[in-house]
């Protein structure tokens, strides 16, 4: 069964400004090479977020800020983040297509899913947009299987090369959701040490610059996947990041688009175990066009693949 790829024009109208690396052209990218190399997919259009649905997540202030401002231009919530006139609807079709693809993997309609959208979400906590992030579309997403669904196993694997912060403080106290990340050691928000291990939930693996394919393989056969095995996830959501790729140009981890196939194929067959197959993969970071076309790619196709 072909994965669902929920999106929305609205996403490309999030304006971030000339020379931000969270351009629109990246979601364009990424629309464009999925329906070159893959036609057969199921494209739906992204619902908006209800704010009830925001609010498991996050506080009110929040998406006052976000949905309430309305800016006639860019404004600068912090150096990096930028909210600009359709900035708010960007992110309510963002996080609903969390929501919307969740629905379509419990409803049995579907068995994976992948949201093209921005901007992205894993930097935002409950009560802060940063780091490129407005609403934590993937946080969202579990409170959303959890409250909506039921279940009481959802794991989030992470493998932006930045520690998802937001996701974490999110979920920290609550043993419903195992997190999980892999990224690069001294990268923004420095966070996500091995440490951190909430209430046993949280599992770390920070990653030092250089790493390559092999040393990344080997940290997520030896560490992360017995974890997430052992979890029993009722449900896989994937903040997929692409930017740990050799060619980005804002980390140094050396990766190519056959590892994150090879993890992707490696989540489905945990949650072909345990699951139902079910795994709803949302888009986070990945700043060089190129290698953002071919990773995008390389994961949603592994998404559609019979796992092993």
């Amino acid at each position: 069964m072909n994965p669902a790829v929920f999106t929305h024009a609205a996403c490309l109208g999030h304006d971030t400004g000339p020379g931000h690396p969270e351009s629109s052209q990246r979601l364009g990218a990424v629309v464009q090479a999925l329906r070159d190399a893959l036609p057969d997919l199921d494209w739906r259009e992204a619902p908006r977020a209800s704010r009830g649905q925001l609010l498991r997540v996050h506080d009110e202030q929040l998406l006052e800020a976000i949905l309430e401002r309305a800016p006639a231009t860019q404004v600068h919530l912090d150096p990096d983040t930028v909210l600009s006139p359709v900035s708010g609807e960007a992110a309510l079709r963002a996080a609903g297509a969390g929501v919307a693809a969740v629905d379509a993997v419990m409803q049995g309609n579907v068995v994976t899913a992948f949201c093209a959208v921005r901007p992205p979400g894993h930097h935002a906590t409950g009560g802060q947009a940063m780091g490129f992030c407005l609403f934590n579309n993937v946080a969202v997403a579990a409170a959303h299987a959890i409250d909506q669904h039921g279940l009481t196993r959802v794991a989030i694997v992470d493998f932006d090369v930045h520690h998802g912060n937001g996701t974490q403080a999110i979920f920290e106290a609550d043993a419903r959701v195992l997190y999980m990340s892999s990224h690069q050691i001294g990268l923004f928000p420095h966070s996500g040490g091995r440490r951190e291990r909430g209430v046993g939930n949280i599992v770390n693996m920070p990653l030092p610059p250089g790493t390559g394919s092999r040393m990344f393989q080997e940290a997520w056969v030896e560490r992360m996947l017995p974890e997430l095995e052992a979890f029993r996830p009722q449900l896989v959501l994937v903040s997929a990041g692409f930017d740990a790729h050799w060619r980005d140009p804002l980390a140094q981890m050396e990766l190519s688009a056959d590892d994150f196939a090879w993890l992707t194929g490696e989540l489905r067959a945990i949650a072909s175990q345990h699951a139902a197959g079910r795994v709803v993969s949302t888009l986070e970071g990945g700043y060089d066009l190129q290698a953002l076309r071919e990773c995008a790619v390389a994961h949603v196709r592994a998404l559609r693949d019979v796992p092993r």
